[in-house]
């Protein structure tokens, strides 16, 4: 009697074991399948980019600036300097460092929106983390197009000159020599010497290239909130540095003009409306407004 009693209970247990086993089975796609979905919101970029080194969007756009044997940026290009302040902006946007005051009871503007602390956690690159000691310190707080001027120095009050930061593009230069992608040399300019950052690593400036080309060619999706966020800032940036048209040169002239065509039509959207939308950042997209105003 034991013995049957025994079997029973053998036969109850293996039966939860195989009914558990076949309820974790059915569960399994669905598992499964939300991994392929956030699998899938992982950019081609990003992937890339884990393979490779990580550039800082201001260590993008100089790169784009740089010619690559020379070493230098254009000296006609006066648009980078503020360029690459709007890039630590955006920068400490998307690493949630800073946000944009919350929309009271009366909408406005997103050049009228101050730039807020959202976490004061050091990023560990040390431009970004002076960017974000002066937003953090400054009472009453200012706007991005405010904040892009003072940390280019170009204010007309004494007292704010302390926000301005000096030797960016050197310093942002010196970032990309430690990463292996450029190196310096010495240049003789007949009455003077100067520091010069010639490329290295072709590849880190290829896949740079083709990354803004397949943006707004091959991986073209009509809809900002679709698009990679680094991606879209990156075009809009570098825009604005006056430094695109040198990762769309070596398009053929049908794919030069499709692609322009792309960015004029992001040109002509509206931020306000754009920023409003699911996803998007508003820091973002009030760098955008202030370079475009």
């Amino acid at each position: 009697m034991k013995q049957i009693v025994d079997i029973n209970n053998w036969v109850r247990m293996a039966t939860r074991r195989s009914g558990a086993q076949v309820q974790r089975a059915a569960e399994a796609p669905q598992g499964a399948e939300a991994v392929d979905v956030e699998a899938q919101q992982v950019s081609d970029e990003e992937s890339e980019d884990s393979k490779s080194t990580r550039l800082t969007l201001m260590e993008e756009v100089l790169l784009l600036g740089i010619k690559d044997r020379e070493g230098y940026t254009s000296f006609w290009n006066d648009c980078i300097s503020s360029g690459l302040r709007g890039c630590m902006l955006v920068e400490l946007g998307l690493r949630n460092r800073v946000e944009l005051e919350r929309l009271g009871m009366r909408r406005r503007g997103l050049l009228s929106r101050k730039v807020i602390i959202k976490s004061s956690t050091p990023t560990g690159d040390v431009l970004l983390d002076e960017a974000l000691k002066h937003v953090k310190e400054t009472e009453p707080p200012d706007s991005v197009q405010n904040w892009i001027e003072l940390l280019s120095g170009e204010t007309w009050n004494p007292l704010k000159l302390r926000y301005q930061l000096r030797n960016v593009r050197e310093r942002i230069a010196k970032n990309l020599v430690e990463k292996g992608v450029l190196t310096t040399e010495k240049q003789n300019f007949l009455l003077f010497d100067m520091t010069t950052h010639p490329l290295v690593d072709s590849t880190a400036k290829q896949r740079l290239v083709r990354k803004v080309q397949d943006s707004l060619l091959s991986r073209w999706v009509n809809d900002t909130t679709r698009m990679e966020k680094r991606s879209l800032a990156l075009i809009y940036l570098a825009h604005a540095s006056d430094v695109l048209d040198n990762a769309l040169t070596s398009l053929s002239d049908d794919d030069y003009e499709l692609a322009m065509k792309r960015v004029r039509e992001l040109l002509e959207l509206d931020p306000d409306v754009e920023s409003q939308k699911p996803g998007s950042n508003e820091v973002l997209w009030a760098a955008v407004a202030a370079f475009l105003k």
